[in-house]
């Protein structure tokens, strides 16, 4: 099984969510050690670089994360 690249330094996956272990277990098997390229917090590394991904990023928040390119692209441009 593929395992992200990020592990070791991912605030996320080591553990962002200590009172939700089975939660945070769930997410790290099916993100971290899984899909990872679907990861939210993976694609904002891929596209900007570790120090833009947002501390707060869950893995599966896909939703806001046009939001987060976008801002991300404008402040970048300038």
């Amino acid at each position: 099984m593929p395992v992200c690249e990020l592990c070791d330094t991912c605030l996320f996956f080591n553990d962002k969510m200590p009172d939700m272990p089975a939660v945070a277990g769930f997410l790290k098997d099916k993100y971290c050690r899984g899909t990872f390229e679907v990861c939210a917090r993976f694609q904002v590394y891929r596209e900007f670089g570790r120090e833009h991904v947002p501390d707060g990023l869950f893995p599966n928040e896909s939703d806001i994360l046009p939001g987060i390119v976008d801002g991300l692209r404008r402040r970048l441009k300038n």
